[in-house]
Order: C-alpha cells, then sequence, then structure tokens
C-alpha cells in the first residue's frame, strides 16, 4: 500500500496509527461519579497516555 501524494501542508509521511482511545458518556445526560470512574479506569490503563 503507497502513501498518498503530498498537498500543500499535508504530508503523509507523518501519518502513524492512533492507538488506545477511550470514550465513556451517558445518554440520559445525568451527572454520575460511575462516568468519572470509568474514565479514570480508562486512563489507567493508558499508562503511556497518562
Amino acid at each position: 500500500m503507497s502513501l498518498p501524494p503530498r498537498q500543500g501542508l499535508y504530508d503523509p509521511s507523518f501519518e502513524h496509527d492512533a492507538c488506545g482511545v477511550g470514550f465513556v458518556a451517558t445518554l440520559n445526560r445525568e451527572a454520575s461519579h460511575d462516568i468519572v470512574a470509568k474514565g479514570l479506569e480508562i486512563l489507567a490503563t493508558l499508562t503511556h497516555r497518562g
């Protein structure tokens, strides 16, 4: 697989994988300590991010 051509300020040689993404949300719009705890749990498992 080849990289797309360089255009303007975009240089495909700088592309890399986005490893380790965490996302938590509530659908009922109620504040909850549980959502904070889940976010902290995600952060703890992504040691190189936090």
